[in-house]
């Protein structure tokens, strides 16, 4: 009789990771090739001058996320570190770049046409990988790392932190209480819906994480890794 081969739930994770992110990229790719950036064929409700984010937006996707998920993949599959940290710096941006796709837009402006709602289950298989990702990530980590920075490099990255958040926060509330007191600001009239989501996200969670990764960082520097690796490539791309 055939003996079978008991379940390994972590070689079954690893595995099914890999696939998300393989099937990650794939879709950034699509979506990049179908979006204004290449084929123009996807069209979104928002005034012409954003066009040029979007385009960039999708360059971003394609030529370095994209490839990111890729290397990570393959990487993860052979069983080499390199894999969780690749991996781990796509999950809060793909999140933020998904959430902003599906219901970013000036849906109820009349004088705005689109067809972007026809993509909504691609960007929704991106955000659903990227919590996948990002919650393998976050395990995948050892418990314990030794840091490998000095007290004077974290001293000096804690006060470049602190006042880029600071004056990004600084910035966006400024605008918001511009809107509350006058009723506009700065390219709201032509994309309140994006004005409000992007001020939103950045406010209610990107800086909050960057001040709790820069705390983490000095009172659990063996044991945040993982979230210092996700702020991080938030951050960059």
């Amino acid at each position: 009789m055939k003996r079978v081969k008991p379940f390994n739930p972590e070689k079954f994770e690893t595995n099914f990771i890999v696939a998300v992110a393989l099937l990650c990229a794939g879709l950034l790719i699509y979506l990049g090739i179908q979006g204004p950036l290449f084929e123009g064929n996807i069209v979104y409700k928002t005034h012409s001058t954003v066009y040029n984010q979007l385009i960039a937006q999708d360059a971003v996707n394609t030529f370095i996320i994209a490839p990111i998920l890729i290397i990570g993949a393959l990487a993860l599959y052979e069983r080499k570190r390199l894999g969780r940290y690749l991996l781990v710096l796509t999950p809060l941006f793909l999140i933020y770049y998904a959430i902003s796709y599906m219901i970013g837009w000036e849906w109820m402006a009349m004088e705005y046409q689109g067809n972007s709602q026809n993509y909504f289950f691609y960007f929704l298989g991106v955000m659903i990988a990227a919590i996948l990702i990002m919650f393998y990530c976050l395990g995948a980590f050892p418990p314990r790392q030794k840091p490998r920075f000095t007290k004077r490099i974290l001293v000096s990255y804690s006060a470049v932190l602190i006042v880029f958040l600071s004056l990004f926060a600084m910035m966006w509330s400024k605008e918001i209480f511009q809107v509350i007191n006058t009723g506009t600001a700065r390219g709201y009239d032509l994309s309140p819906t994006a004005f409000w989501l992007v001020r939103c996200f950045d406010l209610g969670f990107t800086i909050p994480l960057g001040f709790v990764s820069l705390y983490l960082l000095w009172v659990k520097p063996q044991s945040s890794m993982a979230v210092q690796m996700l702020f991080m490539g938030f951050s960059l791309a």
